[in-house]
């Protein structure tokens, strides 16, 4: 059950709008329209996939996002001309981004 209590010094308006956040968040909106007109079987089958589905893209995206950040090499800034001509730099320099390998397939015949 969904409680809002009105600050002090707070309108109205503003606390209304606290508890439809609230409720929109909670998915109440969405149930009780729902719980209003009759739902087939198949129709229901139908949309809970569609819902399945969305949120597996969703999920997928979401680890994508995470592994493109991962990959992000950060390059750092040399101290100086001191730091200029080490053997390091070469390889700092050289790692970027790389692609994750991709599997190859061999065919043979025979």
């Amino acid at each position: 059950m969904i409680k809002v209590q009105v600050r002090p010094n707070e309108n109205l308006e503003a606390a209304l709008r606290r508890f439809k956040r609230q409720c929109n968040f909670a998915g109440i909106f969405r149930l009780a329209k729902r719980a209003t007109v009759y739902e087939k079987p198949s129709e229901k089958r139908r949309r809970e996939e569609r819902e399945r589905i969305r949120n597996i893209q969703r999920s997928v995206r979401k680890v994508a996002q995470v592994k493109a950040k991962k990959r992000k090499v950060k390059k750092f800034r040399s101290g100086g001309k001191q730091d200029e001509g080490k053997a390091g730099d070469d390889e700092l320099n050289a790692v970027s981004a790389i692609p994750p390998s991709t599997p190859t397939v061999t065919a043979t015949t025979e």
